[in-house]
């Protein structure tokens, strides 16, 4: 199955489309490759998505081609959800204008 559908079905992203850019701007990893939209999902794989400030990292646990929203949850595992801070270059002096 194609990432950007596996994202879409899984509901970990709301629409295909934002899948989509999200692999073409390099934010999706599957085991540690970048994936464009049509790379492949196995069951094992462990995706890294990064939405802005956002890290998620889940391990694909069933395929499905449609789920009810309620069960939507029974295709992955939540490995990693952490928060993304900018990093701040502490030896710039800080100025006030």
């Amino acid at each position: 199955m194609r990432i950007d559908l596996y994202l879409k079905i899984a509901r970990l992203v709301k629409r295909r489309p934002i899948s989509k850019e999200l692999a073409n701007q390099d934010r999706i990893t599957i085991n540690g490759r970048h994936a464009k939209p049509s790379t492949d999902v196995k069951i094992g794989d462990e995706i890294d998505l990064y939405f802005g400030h956002r890290h998620l990292k889940v391990k694909v646990l069933e395929l499905a081609d449609s789920i009810k929203k309620a069960m939507s949850m029974t295709l992955y595992e939540i490995l990693i959800d952490e928060r993304i801070y900018p990093q701040v270059d502490e030896t710039q002096p800080k100025t006030l204008d």
